[in-house]
């Protein structure tokens, strides 16, 4: 079995797309996913599962949350090895100046084309800063995100469905996944 951490876009946010975490874990479980795990309130699942499928995985995820809540959140898929791979690739991690709570990693459901790689790599942010890498884009608040100007035209630029989750979830979600793998 896989380990894989599923990041659901724009779930409990707001007051809107509310699902708790309980029912998350017995939605997936009743998927066919094992050891069913949740991290925050946001939307993380860790689980362990045989489909190696990401996008029919994908679809089921989303197809059960949308028949059973009402509504139908963007999912996005990490094996365990990819999301060490994402951590690996961090552009920032050699940096002593970075605040690791305001290191966003936005995960994208598949690598921009070309034409959204220019798009997203013209923008002028200041003092924020953009590297992408694959199918993920990381980028530095140092001022936070919450105020950011930057939010607004990144958003418009990227084409991809996508969500981000802070540095520290990251590294999170990959323990939590670790453990499943080593059936702890």
């Amino acid at each position: 079995m896989t380990a894989m951490i599923c990041l659901l876009r724009g779930v409990n946010v707001g007051g809107h797309n509310m699902i708790k975490m309980d029912a998350l874990r017995a939605l997936c479980e009743s998927l066919g996913h094992c050891d069913v795990q949740t991290y925050v309130q946001s939307g993380n699942v860790v689980f362990r599962t045989k489909d190696r499928n990401a996008a029919k995985l994908v679809a089921k995820i989303e197809d059960a949350i949308e028949k059973m809540h009402g509504f139908r959140p963007d999912a996005i898929l990490r094996s365990a090895a990819e999301m060490r791979e994402v951590i690996a690739r961090n552009p920032f991690a050699k940096r002593k100046d970075i605040d690791r709570g305001k290191l966003i990693v936005t995960f994208l459901d598949s690598e921009p084309v070309a034409e959204t790689k220019v798009a997203v790599l013209a923008l002028k942010p200041d003092p924020e800063e953009i590297r992408m890498n694959g199918r993920e884009l990381y980028v530095y608040f140092p001022d936070g995100s919450g105020r950011s100007k930057l939010v607004p035209p990144l958003s418009r630029a990227l084409k991809n469905k996508g969500t981000g989750r802070n540095w520290n979830t990251v590294v999170k979600l990959l323990e939590m996944a670790e453990k499943l793998e080593r059936g702890v």
